[in-house]
């Protein structure tokens, strides 16, 4: 009972309650006291302009911009939109959730346009409204695969963002005034806490601009987002950039961006980074937990973070000594000025790309056309360059190439089996009946004059005797060779041997018949 007690008794209703007795008419108590609690609950309503890149570029960009995913377990399991940016104008939303990824701090809605011509104007024109401008931030997107046409597209689109805020009305330009005051006075020259300094003692100190900052101002928040950072290894190992060639980009991008007073950062969906958190900043949301630190980086080469009102012209010619940041400076307030006479800005468009900024630009960077013109041509290579193949193609024709090679083996190996299996049998078949015979019969031997003789052993030896013969000294002489004495003495006369046996046999008891008396010697 007391809890609905003071429900009943809130502030809400008590005013609910009185405003219809002094005005002494019929009110709808339960629709003032709904329509405070709605007012109440309702989520700031933010905005995001993102100009330039692709669409599947763009689409990266938003992914990585994306809060992180509720925790599991957590009350908020939800799909994430989808992303309409095929065609002119897109669009998406994102809710901001704070650190514990519980609560929802904003709503933000992402406008996507990704053509820089002065006809798109039109689309951008009632998105920046008195209402609207308080909440709105301007990212321009570029990717690092073509870093030789930045100052080209950030010079489009800071051309197109002018012819849309001279054609507003006086209380939008009023507004945008007001805006960029606000932002002026915010320089602290330290390192940011979601908009709070770490020094007390500068809350209420304004630092005066230093020469280029701020003078262009767009009347709204900019952000310069480079994405795709994990190209730089490509640009050095491809084009030959040097660490002074990264350094000279950087420079440049400072000094124009800080004529608007826009942050930069580098991005990348391989590595993490503070855009989210940058974007957070600029657009005024801040956490109910904890406070996060926005820090500057100019060490990292993929990691740059250059926070609003934080760079000054000291600071970019420290990184590298020869560079014309007075020179860069005042052409470009000339080359960003609005194109007069025609609406699609071909005319004076083509004539503003000879510009000297761009040439000095592009003279200063190795790209393509440079690369293309310095290194030799393939008549001069002798056969050094070689042209590779996509690695699924080339693995698809090695596996046909296998193929093709099983198939021939096993043919090769059937037609050798068949032929191997007629050819060998018989001898096979030989060999086996031979050995068999052997083992059963043993050896075969005869007597002789009372010597037990192995045939066998006899045949061999009158192999030996005819080979003896064929590598006689006559035959050897024809040929041209030198008989060798020793081998002549152990060469026996066919008589001498046959004369020997007939005499063992004597001395056995006995003579073969046949065989004749053996004479005396002489």
């Amino acid at each position: 009972m007391t809890t609905t007690t003071r429900s009943i008794t809130s502030l809400p209703t008590v005013k609910a309650l009185k405003g219809a007795k002094n005005d002494g008419t019929k009110s709808d108590v339960w629709s003032s006291l709904l329509d405070s609690v709605a007012s109440g609950k309702k989520l700031p309503e933010k905005q995001v302009i993102l100009l330039g890149a692709s669409a599947a570029t763009q689409r990266d960009f938003l992914e990585l911009l994306q809060s992180k995913p509720p925790k599991p377990g957590s009350n908020r399991q939800r799909q994430q939109p989808p992303i309409a940016n095929d065609f002119a104008l897109g669009y998406t939303y994102q809710e901001i959730l704070d650190t514990d990824q519980e609560d929802v701090l904003a709503r933000l809605s992402i406008y996507t346009l990704q053509n820089s011509s002065p006809g798109f104007s039109t689309l951008l024109q009632p998105l920046i409204t008195p209402t609207t401008i308080l909440n709105t931030l301007l990212v321009i997107l570029l990717d690092w695969s073509e870093p030789w046409n930045w100052i080209r597209q950030i010079r489009d689109w800071i051309r197109l963002v002018h012819m849309t805020t001279s054609s507003l009305s006086d209380d939008a330009k009023r507004t945008m005034q007001e805006v960029m005051e606000d932002w002026q006075q915010q320089r602290r020259g330290g390192a940011y806490d979601m908009g709070v300094s770490n020094a007390p003692s500068e809350t209420n100190v304004t630092v005066p601009l230093g020469p280029g900052e701020w003078d262009e101002a767009l009347g709204l928040p900019l952000c310069v987002v480079c994405h795709n950072a994990d190209q730089i290894d490509v640009m050095e190992r491809e084009y030959g950039w040097y660490e002074e060639d990264f350094d000279y980009v950087l420079q440049f991008l400072r000094t124009v961006l800080l004529k608007h007073g826009a942050s930069l950062v580098y991005t990348s969906s391989s590595m993490s980074n503070s855009v989210s958190l940058l974007i957070q900043y600029s657009l005024g949301i801040r956490s109910t937990l904890k406070r996060e630190p926005l820090k500057h980086n100019v060490i990292d080469r993929d990691k740059i973070l250059i926070p609003p009102n934080w760079d000054t012209w000291g600071k970019i010619k420290i990184l590298r000594d020869g560079f014309d940041i007075e020179g860069t400076s005042n052409s470009w307030a000339i080359e960003t000025q609005p194109l007069q006479g025609s609406n699609s800005g071909t005319v004076d468009g083509e004539k503003n790309e000879s510009s000297e900024l761009l040439r000095t630009w592009t003279e200063n960077l190795k790209t393509p056309d440079v690369m293309t013109s310095i290194l030799p041509t393939k008549s001069n290579v002798n056969g050094l360059e070689t042209q590779t193949t996509d690695m699924q193609k080339f693995l698809t024709s090695q596996a046909e190439v296998i193929e093709r090679l099983k198939v021939e083996e096993e043919d090769a190996t059937a037609k050798g089996s068949t032929k191997g299996d007629s050819d060998a049998n018989p001898d096979t078949k030989t060999i086996d009946e031979t050995s068999r015979v052997k083992e059963h019969v043993g050896p075969i031997q005869f007597n002789m004059g009372g010597i037990n003789l192995d045939a066998e052993d006899m045949l061999n030896r009158i192999k030996e005797r005819g080979n003896t013969r064929s590598n006689s000294p006559e035959k050897r002489a024809d040929n041209g060779s030198t008989p060798d004495p020793a081998k002549q003495q152990l060469q026996q006369d066919p008589e001498d041997l046959k004369n020997f046996f007939a005499s063992l046999i004597k001395k056995g008891g006995g003579s073969a018949p046949g065989t004749p008396p053996r004479g005396p010697r002489k």
